[in-house]
């Protein structure tokens, strides 16, 4: 089946989406993205990530496509037109294109470049990989250091779960100075002692939206969580760890570097975490 798109103020088949090959996002990986799940029809945490999405394009200086609410009923047709009951929205913005390629931006009326797309996604809530727990290894951290802008400069985090893959884990765990930053494609944590741990929020990590989410469901669940730099023996060491993020919720961890946590099997806490956010997710889907 051909997936209806969305271009720069079009709804069009996928065979027929076009943008320009001096678009910068193309050239420069000039452009942001966010991705929103689907559960039941309806878009889990959408608030999150229009504001992500706004404080990523300030922080570039780059235009806003157009408004969020006009943004939320993309969405919605998008999902509607692909029927879409469980699965993503991909979302990315550029700064468009004045017709040639220069590494200065181009002009300031010069308008952005706008993509959505869906991806069906059957059993993303109930996900068998959850039910297993992911196996992590450990890589050199050697992105650029605004993390926190949700760049589509994607390339390091993509060869990190090459090289996972490799290695017959499911991921990695980014380190920079001796200490854990995040996951290729999410946020990670390790409990010990009944405590979370997770580092805190700067430009070095991304900001992300489950994340925040988790957190503040762990705290009404009077779990304790702390938010300090960790090494990765401390997560060796863990009862258990877990990473968050839009497209797998709260994921288990059961190995990292070829070191079992606990059992091998997902802990108590992440298996909790991911039912109560998907069971609150999904009560203020929109």
């Amino acid at each position: 089946m051909t997936r209806t798109v969305y271009v720069n103020g079009d709804y069009l088949p996928e065979t027929e989406a076009k943008v320009s090959i001096f678009d910068r996002g193309f050239l420069m990986a000039d452009a942001v993205y966010e991705v929103t799940s689907v559960l039941g029809g309806k878009l889990i945490d959408f608030e999150g990530h229009a504001v992500r999405l706004k404080r990523s394009l300030d922080e570039l200086e780059m235009a806003e496509p157009c408004t969020k609410d006009e943004l939320l009923e993309i969405h919605r047709k998008l999902v509607e037109l692909n029927d879409i009951d469980e699965g993503l929205v991909y979302l990315q913005v550029t700064r468009g294109s004045d017709g040639d390629r220069d590494f200065v931006f181009p002009a300031a009326d010069t308008k952005p470049t706008i993509v959505l797309f869906t991806q069906n996604k059957p059993g993303l809530a109930d996900s068998a990989a959850a039910k297993v727990g992911a196996k992590i290894i450990s890589i050199e951290d050697i992105r650029w250091g605004r993390r926190d802008i949700k760049t589509v400069q994607l390339l390091y985090p993509s060869m990190g779960k090459m090289m996972a893959k490799k290695a017959g884990a499911d991921d990695a765990w980014m380190i920079e100075d001796g200490h854990v930053t995040e996951g290729t494609s999410n946020n990670a944590y390790f409990v010990k002692d009944g405590v979370i741990v997770t580092r805190p929020l700067s430009n070095d990590i991304l900001h992300g939206i489950t994340r925040k989410a988790v957190l503040r469901m762990a705290e009404e669940a009077q779990l304790k969580v702390e938010e300090r730099l960790f090494t990765i023996d401390e997560a060796k060491a863990a009862d258990e760890a877990f990473t968050t993020s839009a497209s797998a919720f709260v994921m288990p961890v059961v190995e990292i570097d070829g070191v079992a946590l606990g059992d091998g099997t997902p802990g108590p806490i992440a298996k909790r975490l991911r039912e109560i956010y998907l069971e609150e997710s999904i009560k203020a889907a929109v």
